[in-house]
């Protein structure tokens, strides 16, 4: 612990936008070991990154941070692209990238370093229009089956949580919609603001108020980059404190999303 601090106050003091300030070597090092920065991009989570309508390319609140990141850096920027956060992860194990934006969690956080969160999302659920389903509490029975996304932080969530209730998954988080739909589920899980978006556009459908958990995302290095996780830590927490997180999300038409609050000392 008093190696991380010791190198979490060394790359706060040089983070640029301070006097004669540079990066360490040892932090470039840790994050773009390849001589690239090489960003996973989850295109699964429309709060944190979309396709360009026009162009194809990614842009949302974690592209413009992997950006800021690699023009801190002063390295080339690679995006590595995903339709689904479980993809992500699994691509640690053949070492596709240096920075990630995931959800924190428990199974995640066996091989991942993670920043405080920078943005606050809500998991709920899909379900149709008439059913009977009204609350959060409601879920929680034999009989009720659920549509994920597999591997998303709320399929981790909701595999360690309800007891009675059925996960039936889905390659992707968008996916887990159509599923629900056409295999006639009682439910999808979710993250809100595609699930409020699906409900817009059909009117057999509603989102359940509340919510069954507080998703927090974050960004994420693999373990062992002991430099690179210290230098992200602090990154992240000037991204929130200068407004540039809040600024990235409205300008993706994500502004109601909430950001994280700033790590306590």
């Amino acid at each position: 612990m008093a190696k991380i601090l010791t190198l979490l106050a060394i790359v706060l003091s040089c983070l640029p936008g301070r006097a004669g300030a540079s990066e360490p070597p040892e932090v470039v090092a840790a994050l773009a070991p390849g001589g690239r920065l090489r960003a996973a991009i989850n295109f699964g989570n429309p709060v944190l990154a979309q396709k360009d309508p026009d162009s194809g390319q990614p842009r949302g609140i974690s592209v413009d941070l992997a950006r800021e990141l690699a023009k801190r850096l002063d390295v080339q920027l690679d995006f590595v692209t995903f339709d689904g956060a479980g993809k992500v992860f699994d691509a640690l194990k053949t070492n596709a990238w240096d920075v990630a934006f995931l959800a924190i969690d428990p199974v995640r956080a066996s091989e991942i370093e993670f920043t405080p969160p920078y943005v606050m999302i809500e998991g709920t659920y899909l379900v149709p229009a008439d059913s009977t389903l009204t609350s959060i509490g409601d879920f929680d029975r034999s009989g009720i089956r659920i549509a994920v996304g597999r591997g998303s932080a709320y399929d981790l969530y909701l595999s360690r949580t309800l007891k009675l209730a059925q996960l039936v998954r889905a390659p992707t988080s968008a996916a887990a919609i159509g599923l629900f739909q056409s295999e006639k589920l009682e439910a999808a899980a979710g993250v809100k603001q595609p699930l409020v978006e699906a409900a817009s556009k059909e009117p057999g459908l509603r989102v359940i108020p509340g919510r069954f958990m507080a998703i927090e995302q974050a960004m994420g290095t693999p373990r062992g980059r002991t430099a690179a996780a210290a230098y992200l830590q602090a990154f992240i927490e000037e991204m929130k404190a200068s407004g540039f997180v809040a600024r990235a999300l409205a300008a993706s038409g994500q502004d109601d999303a909430t950001v994280a609050p700033a790590m306590s000392r």
